[in-house]
């Protein structure tokens, strides 16, 4: 039987279940990877199972979310989650050495694996022929234990590519494009398969770009073939044995099938507030631009910035705007340093940021009131950025950094011609030094546990029957974590402090605090999309841990079910169809 590339990879990992759209599989997971915001979570929850050692293959946790460390809850979580990774057999990945996505890319990705993250964006991995799925902490815990991932079987699309780039067009531009095309629902229970003579046209970088903005369709993941490109990358990166080459069989079936012809994409935008609101660069001519943002997951490649070195050189950015540059790794940060290219970005007045995710979860960075800010990042919800005003579009580097220069959106006609595709080079500087290796043996570590962090609490079996109160009611596509900006460096991760409580649903409804402590329990009635954008389970965890405490009513109670190891808690989302259903604590649209 012919098999496509997603089939392959799940019938080497399947424990249970048939390969059946819609259908119950559990799976082999091969690697996991946590960040800070969400790993604290994570790892308690893997204490709570009581196992000496991580299962895996290999576990990392990554430190680049909540790393300003302003007051003790952050560096206090880091010490808990350095200490933690030692006694358990984890890698831990200081705070600074980079964002997690593109550590992961560059360092530990391997083709034909499977991988699960307490971040939504873990498909990122896909660029490299990775299985990468976005996860819940539990899920993630419970694959640390050994036990297998538990998800519906997804439809599989191909997403065939022919042509190649020109010009200005970038591999931010194939995502939008796509995203305009398929909107933010349009991958939800499915895997994006990249196949086509277009894909050997494309870098690995590149590739991870699109497959890492697979997560704003809304996709179970997005995955792209390993052939020569995956190659020469895994080579670059000092790790020539992690090759292998996997691609679909030739007669391969398929459940959808879409069409891109990269040579007909032009630089296009993600217009505020969503990320499949998209409209062309030069629809845009003439607008001002008070901010440039330019890093992320998405775009903070070598690739990337040497674009943007390129373009800056020699020139100085327009006097009204700020911008904002975050390498995605030290590895990058080194690269550009022995090219000489930091010296442009300096002297056409950009900020160098951190190595970390910054600005694109609202960790610094934020816009000036009711401003435009362009930024290569992956997501632009309402308030996401730290200004609930402000207008945020998403674009590609070379198109942001134009706007950084000019001042404002231009036609891309007007921009002269692109700066070359840059190629890593053949000897790429490790910085794999820089991890922190498990003894072999953890017995002997003591976790570190600051006044922040308390083990979790019992919780209750999931009753047959529910009946409470209705306490809120929100539309559609509604952004579900609490604090304005995403994150906050004051309420860091450790959503158990009884503080945290009096953010919930803070943006919506301020009354919602003191309404719940009166109800003592209750239901949230929403609509289509509930609870989109990155990982729900702060908001999903954060109120019954303080309810249980005895610090107010409980909104919500996540309890265990099944194998699959998901969290469900009360709030009931209401469809299109006007079905009722919980909401899935997993981290990913595709969970919904």
């Amino acid at each position: 039987m012919a098999l496509n590339l997603t089939q392959k990879i799940i019938s080497k990992h399947l424990v249970s279940g048939e390969m059946r759209p819609g259908g119950e599989i559990a799976l082999r997971i091969d690697q996991t990877l946590t960040q800070d915001a969400t790993g604290t979570m994570a790892y308690l929850q893997f204490e709570a199972i009581g196992l000496p050692r991580v299962a895996t293959e290999l576990s990392v946790s990554y430190v680049d979310h909540n790393t300003l460390q302003m007051g003790f809850r952050n560096p206090d979580d880091h010490a808990y989650l350095r200490t933690v990774a030692a006694k358990y057999g984890i890698i831990f990945s200081p705070p600074g050495t980079g964002i997690c996505h593109q550590l992961h890319l560059e360092n530990f990705a391997c083709p034909g694996k499977t991988l699960i993250g307490s971040d939504s964006h873990t498909p990122t991995a896909g660029g490299l022929g990775v299985l990468a799925m976005g996860a819940g902490g539990l899920s993630v815990a419970l694959a640390m234990a050994g036990e297998p991932y538990g998800i519906a079987m997804p439809r599989v699309v191909k997403v065939a590519l022919t042509g190649a780039l020109t010009g200005w067009a970038s591999a931010k531009d194939v995502i939008l494009h796509l995203l305009g095309l398929l909107s933010v629902k349009g991958g939800v229970g499915k895997v994006m398969e990249y196949a086509g003579p277009g894909v050997a046209s494309l870098s690995v970088p590149e590739r991870a770009v699109i497959t890492n903005m697979g997560a704003e369709l809304g996709a179970t993941t997005s995955i792209f073939p390993s052939d020569d490109a995956t190659k020469s990358f895994l080579t670059a990166m000092g790790r020539p044995e992690d090759y292998r080459p996997l691609a679909a069989d030739p007669d391969a079936g398929y459940d959808e099938v879409v069409t891109i012809d990269l040579s007909a994409l032009t630089p296009l935008a993600a217009a505020p507030h969503m990320p499949d609101v998209v409209t062309s660069i030069a629809a845009l001519d003439g607008l001002a631009v008070d901010q440039v943002c330019i890093g992320s997951c998405t775009n903070s490649s070598y690739a990337d910035l040497k674009a943007v070195a390129a373009i800056l050189a020699g020139k100085r950015i327009h006097p009204a705007t700020d911008l904002l540059i975050a390498p995605g790794s030290k590895q990058v940060l080194k690269m550009l340093a022995a090219e000489g290219l930091i010296d442009p970005l300096l002297d056409a007045g950009a900020r160098i940021l951190e190595c970390a995710c910054g600005p694109c979860i609202g960790m610094g960075g934020s816009p000036v009131s009711g401003g435009v800010s362009a930024r290569t990042f992956n997501r632009n919800f309402e308030g996401r950025s730290g200004t609930q005003d402000a207008k945020i579009y998403l674009v590609s580097p070379m198109t942001a950094a134009m706007a950084a220069l000019r001042g404002a959106f231009t036609d891309p006609a007007t921009w002269g011609e692109a700066p070359a595709k840059a190629a890593l080079p053949a000897n790429a500087p490790n910085i794999r030094h820089l991890f922190l290796r498990p003894p072999s043996n953890g017995a002997a570590v003591t976790v570190r546990r600051g006044p922040n962090i308390a083990p979790l609490p019992p919780f209750a079996p999931l009753p047959e029957r529910i009946e409470a109160p209705v306490a809120l009611k929100v539309g559609d596509k509604h952004h579900h974590r609490p604090h304005p900006a995403g994150r906050s460096p004051d309420y860091g991760v450790a959503f158990q402090h009884p503080g945290h409580q009096r953010l919930h649903f803070n943006r919506v409804d301020a009354a919602f605090v003191p309404r719940i402590k009166a109800l003592g329990r209750g239901i949230i009635l929403a609509g289509e999309n509930y609870g989109q954008g990155s990982s729900r389970e702060h908001a999903a965890l954060g109120a019954p841990l303080s309810g249980r405490r005895g610090r107010g009513g409980q909104v919500t109670g996540p309890y265990p079910s099944g194998q699959s190891g998901q969290l469900r808690h009360l709030a009931v989302a209401v469809g299109a169809r006007g079905g009722l259903r919980p909401y899935c604590g997993r981290s990913h649209p595709g969970h919904r």
